[in-house]
C-alpha cells in the first residue's frame, strides 16, 4: 500500500503531481513557484537549520577538503566507534586502496550468520562522501534486519579522474563475493544501492554484474542521475523538464551541479575522460542492453531536478525486463537528498521503511 508522500510510477508514462498541501513561507533563494508544493515538514526544516548554513558549492574545494567537519551535513555521523563493525581497504583496478565499513547485525537478534549482504555507495556529486555520509542509514539497515552494509568510500574527483570511482565500485562487489567466508556473508544473497553519485555507480554496476554472470538479488538507485548531467554548460543542454523547471531548487539545483561539473568534469580533462571510458559509463541510461538486469527499485524525488532522467531511466527497466520485479517511486514534495532527513522529515522515515521493505522481500528475510 503506497502512503500519501509517495506515487508508484511502474508503468506510468505521465507526469505527475504532487499532492494539493501547499505552504505560504518564503524562502529568498527557492522559486516560489517550486515552494508551494513542498513539504511543509522540509520547509520548516530548511529555515530552522538548512539555510543557515553555508552551502558546500559556495565554498572552495580546498576548504572543505581542509575542514570536512566545518562543513558536515548536519545529518553526518561517525560510526567509527560503533559496535560490530569492521573496516577493509580493498584494491581497485589501478592498485589504489578504496576503504570500505561493514555493519553487521546483532547476533542475539539474529543469529550467528552467514547473512545477506547489501553494499552502499554514498552520494556527493562524485566530489564529496565519506563513510558519515550514510552512517546511520546503514546503522538502520544493519539493525532491522538479518544484514551486513558494506558502506563503500570509493575515490573522488578532482583528485581522482571520472570513471575510476566505477572501478572501485566494481572491485568492491567483486571481493565482497569472494571473500564471503571472511565476512560472514551468503554469496548468493548480494544486493546494492545508493543515493544520487551512488545510484549513478548502482545503475552501471548492475549491467556490469549481468554481463560478468554476478547475481544480484536487488538493485535500489535513489535520485540517480542518469545522463552525463555533470558535463553541461547550460539548462538547456538537458533533454529533461525538469531539470529546467526546478534549476533553483534547494539543495540540489543548477549552481550545485555547475560546481561539480568543475570537478569531476573539468574543461580541461573531458576528452580525456570520454576516451578512457565506454560512453554508457558516462551516461547509464545510454547503456546498450537493458535485459536480463536484476530486480530494481528505483527511487525519485518530486522536487528534484534530476528526476525525470531517473524514472525515464526506470521506464527503461520496466520495457525491457519484464516480468521482473521493477518500480519507481517518486516522493512527493521533497528534493534531491531528502532521505538523509529522518530526525525531521516523516517522507524520509517512510523511505527508510521502503528500502527495508524491499530487501526483506529480496533477501528473503
Amino acid at each position: 500500500m503506497l502512503k500519501p508522500s509517495e506515487i508508484s510510477l511502474i508503468m506510468t508514462p505521465t507526469i505527475l503531481q504532487a499532492d494539493d498541501t501547499k505552504v505560504s513561507s518564503s524562502i529568498s533563494s527557492v522559486d516560489p513557484n517550486i515552494l508551494q508544493n513542498m513539504d511543509p515538514e522540509f520547509i520548516s526544516f530548511y529555515e530552522e537549520v538548512l539555510a543557515k548554513s553555508k552551502p558546500t558549492h559556495e565554498v572552495p574545494i580546498e576548504e572543505v577538503r581542509a575542514n570536512p567537519s566545518k562543513y558536515a551535513a548536519v545529518w553526518a555521523y561517525d560510526s567509527k566507534d560503533e559496535p560490530r563493525i569492521q573496516n577493509y581497504d580493498i584494491e581497485s583496478k589501478d592498485g589504489a586502496l578504496v576503504p570500505i565499513r561493514c555493519y553487521y547485525p546483532d547476533p542475539a537478534k539474529f543469529g550467528l550468520g552467514p547473512y545477506s549482504v547489501h553494499i552502499n555507495f554514498h552520494g556527493g556529486g562524485f566530489v564529496f562522501g565519506s563513510f558519515h555520509a550514510d552512517a546511520k542509514f546503514c546503522m538502520t539497515l544493519r539493525d532491522r534486519l538479518s544484514l551486513v552494509v558494506v558502506d563503500v568510500n570509493y575515490r573522488h574527483c578532482p583528485e581522482t579522474i571520472m570513471g575510476k570511482n566505477i572501478e572501485d565500485a566494481w572491485a568492491v562487489l567483486s571481493w565482497v563475493r569472494d571473500s564471503s567466508g571472511k565476512l560472514n556473508i551468503i554469496k548468493s544473497s548480494v544486493s546494492l544501492g545508493g543515493i544520487s553519485a551512488g545510484g549513478y555507480l548502482s545503475c552501471i554496476l548492475q549491467h556490469l554484474a549481468r554481463d560478468d554472470n554476478v547475481p544480484l538479488k536487488l538493485v535500489i538507485p535513489a535520485v540517480p542521475p542518469v545522463t552525463d548531467c555533470c558535463s553541461y554548460k547550460k539548462l538547456e543542454d538537458s533533454p529533461y523538464e525538469s531539470f529546467r523547471r526546478y534549476s533553483r531548487a534547494p539543495l540540489l539545483n543548477w549552481a550545485r551541479l555547475s560546481y561539480f561539473q568543475q570537478y569531476a568534469f573539468p574543461d580541461d580533462k573531458v576528452d580525456e575522460i570520454r576516451s578512457l571510458w565506454p560512453e554508457w559509463w558516462l551516461a547509464p541510461i545510454k547503456a546498450p542492453n537493458f535485459t536480463n538486469l536484476c530486480d530494481t527499485f528505483l527511487i525519485t524525488a518530486e522536487i528534484d531536478p534530476l528526476r525525470d532522467e531517473g524514472e525515464d531511466y526506470g521506464k527503461k527497466l520496466v520495457a525491457a525486463a519484464l516480468p521482473t520485479i521493477n518500480e519507481v517511486l517518486r516522493y512527493l514534495g521533497v528534493p534531491h537528498p531528502f532521505m538523509h532527513m529522518t530526525d525531521y522529515l516523516q517522507k524520509a522515515r517512510d523511505y527508510d521503511e521502503d528500502i527495508i521493505s524491499a530487501l526483506k522481500a529480496a533477501h528473503g528475510l
